[in-house]
């Protein structure tokens, strides 16, 4: 067995792969509970009661630089080294989480995607990736002879700009508070409470001490038109940012929306504002009318494009 982690700000979540390339004993714990990623990864083998694997795929949410990993969004940092060491693992990778969401799309079934929208993928183009989440990751996947390579970046940190008025004015605000407003200030968990308080202050209301998945409640929303526009004009900015990746990448492949955040919202995200943002492009509305956009809802699909660089370890 190898073994395979999708590690974030919140959860890390593991899988042992057995010889023929299937996910087993996947797991998710709590980062919080954990003082290291080596304490988390000796808690997930012990409940599996598996022997330490000999090698292993860990895709962190950062960007790894040479030895050294620091993570974002999360208090863990490690060296790859040193890790190897205190598990026995004799071959072990460390790569970006949007590497792995990117090495998984040519491998996910028509079950295991939602498609927003017309358009049609065409066989061999580039795709792209975005993940609203914790934070905001961003990945793009090439084809290279047989298979497909992954780009990894840190594309959630681009600059946000505003499609109209009502945007312009929460950008305006929250440059106000932090300087530069990048995509992640707005299209992640954290982003969500952003827009909401943003929306509050400008509409002259009080509000409420609200976390993500309150503010993404149909029910609540009902009854806080805050939380409703802030969840409409989340969907809206994916919408803008997803459109500029897919120019950028030229990804006629399609683009995939991954992360926590957007398979939970169901018809909301499909009926709102996204697609058509998406293809607002002026010129070039009909090239992006075109591309197809698609919900990933498989379950821990970075782990399965980990688990595709077990044999180059």
């Amino acid at each position: 067995m190898d073994l395979v982690g999708d590690i974030g700000a919140t959860n890390a979540r593991f899988a042992l792969v057995d010889g023929d390339g299937t996910l087993c004993s996947g797991a998710d714990l709590l980062c919080r509970d954990h003082a290291t990623m080596a304490d988390a990864i000796c808690t997930y083998l012990a409940a599996t009661g598996a022997k330490p694997p000999t090698q292993a795929v860990l895709a962190v949410a950062t960007s790894p630089r040479g030895d050294q990993v620091c993570f974002t969004n999360n208090a863990w940092s490690f060296s790859i080294a040193k890790l190897g060491e205190r598990l026995g693992i004799a071959r072990l990778r460390v790569i970006n989480d949007f590497e792995a969401n990117a090495l998984a799309l040519s491998h996910l079934s028509s079950e295991d995607v939602r498609q927003v929208g017309g358009g049609t993928a065409v066989a061999g183009a580039p795709m792209g990736v975005i993940g609203p989440g914790s934070g905001l990751g961003v990945g793009a996947a090439v084809a290279c002879g047989t298979r497909y390579e992954a780009i990894a970046g840190e594309g959630g940190h681009v600059t946000m700009a505003a499609a109209n008025n009502d945007e312009g004015a929460v950008l305006d605000l929250l440059r106000r508070r932090f300087g530069h407003v990048s995509a992640e200030r707005v299209l992640s968990g954290p982003g969500l409470i952003n827009l909401y308080d943003a929306l509050c202050a400008l509409r002259g209301q009080v509000p409420g001490k609200l976390v993500a998945g309150e503010i993404t409640d149909a029910a609540k929303g009902e009854h806080d038109s805050c939380a409703s526009e802030a969840v409409a004009m989340f969907c809206a900015m994916l919408g803008t940012v997803a459109g500029n990746l897919a120019l950028t990448l030229g990804a006629r492949g399609g683009i995939y929306i991954a992360g926590g955040i957007v398979p939970k919202l169901g018809d909301t995200f499909v009926t709102s504002g996204f697609r058509a943002r998406f293809e607002d492009k002026g010129r070039f509305g009909d090239y992006l009318a075109a591309i197809p956009t698609f919900v990933i809802t498989r379950r821990h699909a970075a782990l399965l494009g980990a688990a595709q660089l077990l044999s180059d370890t």
